[in-house]
């Protein structure tokens, strides 16, 4: 099964590092978090991916094209011009990288990959979300249902402490945050069939994944697989920061495979 990376914004929020690389190449552990999300989907079985360019797409297909010089031993012989992989460490990905415009909204970038999808079931994720999701749970909570996408929900729960207040609005406690205080957000990690092109609307094929999760939901064609372990998205410097202790301190709940 293949997944789709959408990997095309400008990531504007975190544009201390966005304004040099697309957001999804902004790096955790010296690794781009693209990467991790890769290295997530590969442990649990899956390595055909179609990743959704856009803003400053030629740094991913650098990324890829020069693969092997991060992750092997490499010998250049330049008595006759040639170069040698040693131990090679790569990963046995197959990666279909897609020039799917500067400006298009996320569903438009689905939309514009669907060549490279063989009309087949197919998953879908954001390019900079990690998370502990068992990705063969959600694949078989899709199939035992008929709906024709399933969103993976998540409880992010506040970022900030809380204060309660009675029906008066007289404050009753300052609290710290409870992951019950949140609600539900779409975490990625969806599984669509290829029925989900015909929702898209005759006049346009460009508009946000979420209209297009709209209109499914209106049609009851949109079901929930409801995530409760890990999942993180970077979205600011601070968020990056938070990813990066993680992974230095060896508390990377997101991390399922052996090094």
């Amino acid at each position: 099964m293949k997944v789709v990376i959408l990997a095309g914004g400008l990531g504007t929020r975190i544009s201390e590092e966005s304004h040099l690389k697309p957001k999804p190449m902004i790096e955790i552990g010296e690794m781009p978090i693209l990467w991790h999300i890769m290295k997530e989907y590969y442990s649990q079985g899956f390595d055909d991916f179609v990743i959704c360019l856009g803003y400053k797409g030629y740094k991913i297909k650098e990324f890829f094209n020069d693969y092997n010089l991060y992750t092997s031993d490499v010998t250049f012989d330049f008595s006759n011009n040639s170069i040698e992989v040693n131990n090679s460490n790569s990963e046995k990905w197959k990666v279909t990288l897609v020039d799917t415009g500067l400006n298009t909204l996320t569903a438009g970038r689905l939309k514009r990959v669907r060549k490279y999808l063989n009309e087949e079931p197919f998953m879908i994720t954001y390019g900079d979300g990690v998370s502990d999701i068992d990705i063969n749970k959600l694949l078989e909570f899709h199939n035992s249902h008929n709906e024709i996408v399933t969103i993976t929900t998540y409880n992010f729960g506040q970022r900030f402490g809380v204060v309660d207040v009675d029906s008066n609005g007289v404050v009753t406690e300052f609290r710290e945050k409870k992951t019950t205080d949140g609600s539900l957000i779409n975490a990625g990690y969806m599984v669509m069939e290829p029925e989900v092109f015909n929702f898209f609307p005759e006049e346009s094929d460009d508009l946000m994944l979420e209209e297009l999760l709209e209109t499914l939901a209106k049609e009851r064609k949109l079901n929930t697989y409801t995530h409760t372990g890990f999942w993180f998205g970077m979205d600011t410097q601070r968020d990056k920061k938070q990813l990066e202790d993680m992974w230095r301190s060896g508390n990377a709940k997101w991390k399922r495979w052996d090094d």
